[in-house]
This record gives structure tokens, sequence and C-alpha cells, in this order.
């Protein structure tokens, strides 16, 4: 809840760029972008950024009411494989189950195939089985099981993913597993019945996988966070995004509901401000330092639940936010004949040339050299000092040692800005296919939508990328550049939770439904109310997600009577693939609750 007693802080940690939007016990807003990493200044930018802030505005005896906040911790230690060292439980037989996966081939020529590295140092296979119904046919082994825990252990293993074989549905052994793994001393013991309730062996054993891996770590920094911001703020409530939208306790904030963190807080911060407005058919357009998110919006968040992050799947709720390698930092380069911007970006340091670290060429350079971004007008937080501006001379010193290479092997001349003129087509048409994933893919005319435009390096491009979709409204609200800390300030309080049914769809199905998503209703507001938050303020909403029979696509509706949601699964599937559904059975594939506990909005 907002209050007026202290101040609130809502922070984006970014891969470039953290972004703060600061409230104050008076009402008073104040906004702060710093670089994410800067070693010679500090360590951490988000609580640098808050004792900063509070020293400059604060009154004394001040005090910090909240912090908010959306983190790149677990999607850099996912990207770079820097997880706790974790050890994976599985039922006997089935050791090389997540390694193999579903034998997908995106690079379908490809002829040297490089897998992901596995989350998971070592495989403890567990004595025991149970089919689909329910049956045991081999009890769990205890003591083997026990021999194996405890190899993991003396080999520095310290946290553990449980996933056995039909363990979403009866869940007795996984049970029995973790208790034993916690009563060695494991810090961390994660079951799948726990964290993705929900059939697929392989897409429910990275999720767990994941949530080993990643947790301890959040655990960590949201704990050295803490003591950062030094005894006087102690009771300071601390709250996380997640993945879905919604904002966590510390507790609570999962490694497998982390990876989009701060993309999330845009978006919740771009419904917020098209609700205001009136306008509920957004395309959102969120280009960093170091990448481009885009999402639809068409008057409900727009989720996934099955993805793949950094090669490893997942089977939890996201926003459905489509990235590119195309920000800010982006690099710019002249390859084989063509020009090239992006996939590897700046980062934070050096930075774009224009940084005065030594960098390279960027994004960001070309609109210094362009005139659209005047250094008298931008931030001085450059150079070894975080107190220089933009340097343009480097950035034409730079473009014109690249104008005489394209010469030298093309033999065609070509004026610096001419060059950057080219590198900024390339990469406004990247953005754009981006966009078009997320609408005309999925059955939407780009152009019925107005372009919502926001993050740092957003308005340079709005205007051009509109153009080249055919979009006629840009939006583009006053805290553009912090849009995804306003956003983290807005969220709401959520758990997510689903749970598989597989069942045709008849009024047995949908009663059985209703049951199991009045159990899900009583967990997550019990999960809401453990987290601090009022049962006065909670609501809930209850879908199904139903696909036809022999198909995987589903589509999501409201839980409902059996008419009611064939009407509206109908619809929906006529909306996303341009025809009705043949006459095929429909399945409840699985029941979804949200319970939410709202926050009063500051005005």
């Amino acid at each position: 809840m907002i209050d007026r007693c202290g101040w609130q802080f809502w922070i984006d940690r970014g891969g470039t760029f953290t972004d703060v939007v600061a409230h104050g016990p008076a009402g008073q807003l104040v906004t702060h972008k710093l670089l994410s990493e800067d070693p010679a200044r500090y360590d951490d930018a988000p609580s640098w950024a808050v004792r900063e802030l509070l020293a400059r505005h604060g009154a004394p005896g001040d005090r910090i009411e909240a912090v908010r906040m959306g983190t790149t911790v677990a999607t850099n230690a996912l990207l770079e494989r820097k997880g706790v060292p974790t050890g994976l439980v599985i039922t006997r037989g089935f050791a090389d189950a997540l390694r193999i996966g579903y034998q997908n081939r995106p690079g379908l020529f490809d002829r040297h195939i490089v897998l992901p590295d596995l989350l998971y140092r070592a495989v403890v296979e567990a004595h025991e089985r149970v089919d689909a119904s329910g049956q045991v046919l081999e009890p769990l082994d205890r003591t083997a099981l026990q021999r194996g825990l405890e190899d993991l252990g003396r080999s520095g293993i310290t946290s553990v993913a449980i996933v056995f074989m039909h363990g979403h549905a009866h869940p007795a052994h996984e049970r029995a597993a973790a208790a034993l793994a916690r009563e060695l001393g494991f810090a961390e013991v994660c079951a799948s019945h726990e964290v993705s309730p929900l059939i697929r062996l392989v897409g429910r054993g990275d999720t767990t996988v994941v949530d080993a891996y990643l947790t301890p770590l959040l655990s960590r920094y949201a704990a050295r966070f803490r003591e950062r911001l030094g005894p006087d703020h102690a009771g300071a409530r601390l709250l996380f995004m997640q993945s879905n939208g919604g904002l966590a306790a510390p507790a609570a904030f999962r490694g497998a509901n982390a990876l989009l963190s701060g993309p999330a807080g845009g978006l919740v911060g771009m419904a917020e401000a098209g609700a205001a407005l009136g306008r509920r058919r957004l395309i959102g357009f969120d280009m960093g330092g170091t990448s481009t998110d885009v999402a639809l919006y068409d008057g409900a968040y727009p989720r996934r639940f099955e993805s793949t992050v950094a090669g490893v799947r997942l089977q939890a709720p996201m926003m459905d936010i489509h990235t590119v390698a195309a920000g800010g930092g982006s690099l710019l380069r002249f390859e084989g004949g063509r020009l090239r911007v992006g996939p590897e970006s700046a980062g934070a340091n050096p930075g774009p040339a224009c940084y005065r670290n030594g960098g390279p060429l960027a994004v960001t350079d070309i609109h210094v050299l362009l005139g659209r971004l005047q250094p008298a007008f931008f931030p001085a937080i450059f150079g070894p000092d975080g107190r220089e501006p933009l340097d343009a001379g480097v950035v034409r010193s730079h473009f014109e040692q690249l104008s005489r290479q394209v010469a030298e092997r093309t033999g065609r001349p070509m004026a610096p800005e001419a060059l950057a003129e080219g590198f900024l087509d390339v990469a406004v048409e990247t953005m754009a296919h981006a966009i078009r994933h997320v609408s005309v893919k999925r059955g939407h005319d780009a152009a019925d939508y107005a372009l919502f435009c926001f993050g740092g390096a957003g308005g340079q491009h709005a205007c051009r990328v509109a153009d080249s979709l055919g979009i006629g409204e840009v939006l583009i609200h006053p805290l553009a550049g912090v849009l995804s800390a306003w956003g983290v300030g807005l969220a709401d309080q959520r758990v997510l939770l689903r749970s598989s049914l597989e069942r045709r769809l008849d009024a047995a199905t949908c009663r059985e439904a209703q049951a199991l998503a009045g159990t899900l209703a009583a967990q997550a507001r019990r999960a809401l109310v453990e987290q601090g938050a009022s049962p006065a303020a909670m609501s809930d909403e209850r879908c199904a997600e139903l696909r036809l029979a022999g198909t995987e696509m589903v589509l999501s509706v409201a839980l409902a009577d059996v008419s009611q949601m064939v009407a509206e699964f109908r619809h929906a599937f006529r909306g996303r693939f341009g025809f009705e559904p043949g006459t095929a059975g429909i399945v409840v594939a699985a029941v979804r609750v949200e319970a939410v506990a709202r926050s009063r909005r500051p005005p």
C-alpha cells in the first residue's frame, strides 16, 4: 500500500541503466537514472541510488517505508550459468530426460549442434515409480535415495530439484524425497509438484531445476540489499516484481518467476497509463540500453505459460514480451558487405563511444552524430568520474573512420551521416519485425493499436517504427524514460497458480474444474496473507485453459458453465486462426487461478 509516512522507492535494475522513481512522504516524485555497473563508485546500483536520493531529497529522520524492485539478478545468473551448485533427483531410468529434452531442431540445417550447458551438476536416480493413475509400481527406496543425496552433499551441491514421473498428480514420493533432503541439510529443496504441478516431465523438470538453481541467489541478494539500506531502515518493506506482472515478498520471490522481472514492470506501467487515457489497445515499445521489448496489450495482461529462456524450457507464467537485441548499446559493424546492428551490446561499461569510456560505436552514437541527442541537454553522468557530458567529437571520429573502411571495401564513398542513417534503418526494421511477431503473427493488425513508447531510447525511434508498421498514434508518457520503475510502483501483489486437469469438457469436468479452482484460490489467498497482504484488498480470477483434442495449442477462457466456455473458446479460436474449430472434442488442459491484492494508487 502507498503510505504517506515514509519514502517509497520503485526501481528497475536493467542491463545498462538502473531507473528509480521515489515517492516522498509529502507526495513529491523524484526520478533518477544511473548506470547499472560503475565499479569505481558502487557495487550495487539500486541500493546506492536509494541512499543517494534519500540524502539529496530527504529530511532528517525520514524513513524508507517500502522498496519495490524489478531486477536482472536471476536473468543474468541464468544467461551466465552462475547459479548455485544444484543436483537433480529424478525417477530411475530418466537421468538424461532433461538433457535429451524434446529433440527440437530450431536450426534444421546446422551441422554442429551446440547444446546449452546444463544447470545441474549431478543426477541421483531414485528407485520409485508411480503410473498416471496413481498406482505405485515401485515404492520409494529411502535408503538408496539417502546414499545418493549424501553423495551430492559431499560433492559441494547445496540445492536439490526433485522431479518424479507423474509427480505433479501423485506427489507422495516427491514429498517424502523432499523431506529426506531437508533432513540432510540441503539449503534449497524444490519439488516439482510445488513449483510446477503440470503435465510434461521435461518442462516441469526444467522449471524445478531453474527454481533450485536461482532462488538462493535471489534470497542472498534481498538480504544484502536490506543490509545496504542500513539499520535505520530495517523495517522497510521489500517487494520484488515477478515475471507475471505481480509483486512478491522476498521469501516468495522464486527463480522460475523472476526472469522477466524488469520488463514486466514496464507493461504494468503502460496498462495503468493507458487506462487513465481510456486506451486499451496498445503495443508496448520499450527500448533500453541492451534490448528492445515489445508486447501487445488488449485490455488484459498478455501472458505465456511455456517459454524457453537461455536454452531452458519453463512452465511458468510470464508476461508475453518479445525481446530483440536492438537497444541503445547495440554494436554497429560493417561485415560481409552489409551493415549490422547487434546482437552484441556495449552494456553499461564501457557503453557506447559517446560515454567517454573507450566504448565502440553503438545505436546511441547514431543519434549523437545526427543531432537527435544533444549533449547539452543530456545528463552529465559519463566518463571515469561519472560527471562528464556525452562526447560528440569521438562519435564523429569513429564514424569517419568506419566510413573510410566501408569505402575501401565497397568502392563507394559514404558520408558519416549517410552511414548512420543506414544503421538506423537496420535497427528500426529489427524493432518493427519484433512488433509484427506479437501482432500480425497472432492475428492482430498493428495499425489498429497505438504505439506506447517508453524506455531510455524509445523516443528516438518511435516515429520511424510507427511509420514502418502503419501505426497512426504514438503515446509517450512524461516518465517514459523510467516507466518500468514507475510500473513497479503501480503493480499489485499477485499469486498465480495452475494445475493440470486433462479432461474432456463436459458437465462433470466443469464441476471438477470448479472444485480445483476453489482449492487453488484458497492456496493463492493464503500465500498473499503470508506475504503481508490484507484479505480485504484481495480478489481472484479463475480460468480454464482449453484445447482441441489431439492438439497442443491452448486458449484461456473464464471458468463458467460448459456452453459459455465453448462459445468463448470458439470465438478466441476464430480470432487467433481465422476459422472455426472442427467438431473434435474440447479438452480442459489446466485450471488457473490468479489472486490479486490491490495496491492503492498514488495521485
